[in-house]
């Protein structure tokens, strides 16, 4: 298993060397040029108002600060040798250091997904098991079109008639519209502060869960319907176990298997946060920060962003691996390794 861990990590640095390559040219390419947004400059305004015209040479300040005026393989090997210090740079909009800026908005991102993968997981697996135990039968029917509706259902449709019908006066107002406190928040008592946390993180963890949601369940599905047609189902059955026991004790563990993949997610997405429900929500977390960095071209967070996403992702994919075996003992690692 050590070996196997060994070339497993020795493969991830030229997959994250890679990755850094394509993002760092990605992000450079891109139209757009963040000194003239650090000088509140922009084409449209240069055509119409020639006072307002770009000084070339506070222009080119920036661009020595930044860095951007040297050649783009001098950009990237600067930015990776101080990346591999722990250094991701100063954002390009406040001069504030990128690692301080994301980890003051992680923990309201991490808080938002480790609800929402509990309440993924705690309901999508059960309703899979139910459908695969009662195939074909109404609750089946039932719960399969329900997942499919919810799963084509896009995330910032839902979001916004979220909003809409649930948080406005002229339909029904239940929910705060944003944010995740209330301005009176601090004179208010220990369970009133509780209550609206819950009100404002409510329909965003929801509505981030609903994809997923449907997701999973179907997953489990389909994994526990293939375990329970196998031969030593059948076996168990004869002996005569009761269904209970034969689909929790003998066909749970080996149909999580599939389900296991998809915590390879889990890692990367409580960093990167969701972009769009954070924007939509004005949540003030990661992924609200990585979508204002686009639009105002901040190099420095948009690449630590990437950065830490991408080896959160192959971190979770080797965790996964390593779970297989926790979970299904027949799995060998020297095999991999070979």
């Amino acid at each position: 298993m050590t070996q196997y861990v060994i070339k497993r990590i020795l493969l991830f640095i030229p997959t994250l060397i890679i990755i850094t390559v394509i993002t760092f040219c990605v992000c450079r390419l891109a139209p757009g040029d963040p000194t003239e947004m650090k000088m509140g400059n922009t084409g449209e305004s240069q055509k119409t108002d020639s006072k307002n015209q770009i000084n070339e040479t506070t222009k080119k300040y920036y661009r020595q600060k930044f860095g951007l005026d040297k050649p783009l393989y001098q950009q990237y090997f600067i930015w990776m040798g101080n990346m591999l210090q722990g250094d991701f740079g100063n954002s390009f909009k406040d001069n504030r250091p990128v690692i301080d800026k994301i980890l003051e908005r992680m923990p309201i991102t991490i808080g938002m997904n480790i609800a929402s993968f509990l309440l993924i997981y705690l309901i999508a697996v059960p309703i899979g098991i139910y459908s695969a135990a009662r195939q074909y039968s109404f609750g089946d029917r039932v719960t399969t079109i329900l997942m499919f509706v919810l799963y084509s259902l896009p995330s910032f449709w839902v979001a916004t008639l979220a909003i809409v019908f649930l948080c406005n006066v002229e339909y029904i107002k239940i929910f705060p519209t944003s944010g995740i406190k209330s301005l009176t928040y601090d004179s208010m008592t220990f369970f009133e502060q509780m209550k609206d946390r819950f009100m404002h993180f409510f329909l965003p963890i929801t509505v981030s869960s609903l994809g997923s949601f449907a997701f999973i369940s179907r997953q489990m599905r389909s994994s526990m319907l293939e375990v329970i047609r196998q031969d030593y189902i059948r076996t168990a059955r004869a002996k005569g176990l009761s269904e209970k026991k034969v689909i929790m004790k003998h066909a749970l563990r080996n149909s999580l298997i599939p389900i296991l993949t998809l915590l390879g997610g889990l890692l990367p997405a409580m960093v990167g946060g969701s972009f769009i429900i954070e924007t939509i929500f004005s949540i003030p977390g990661v992924g609200q920060l990585a979508t204002q960095a686009i639009f105002d071209r901040d190099y420095p967070i948009i690449m630590a962003e990437l950065f830490l996403v991408s080896f959160l992702t192959v971190i979770g994919i080797l965790l996964v691996d390593i779970l297989y075996s926790v979970v299904d003992p027949r799995i060998a690692f020297t095999q991999k390794a070979a």
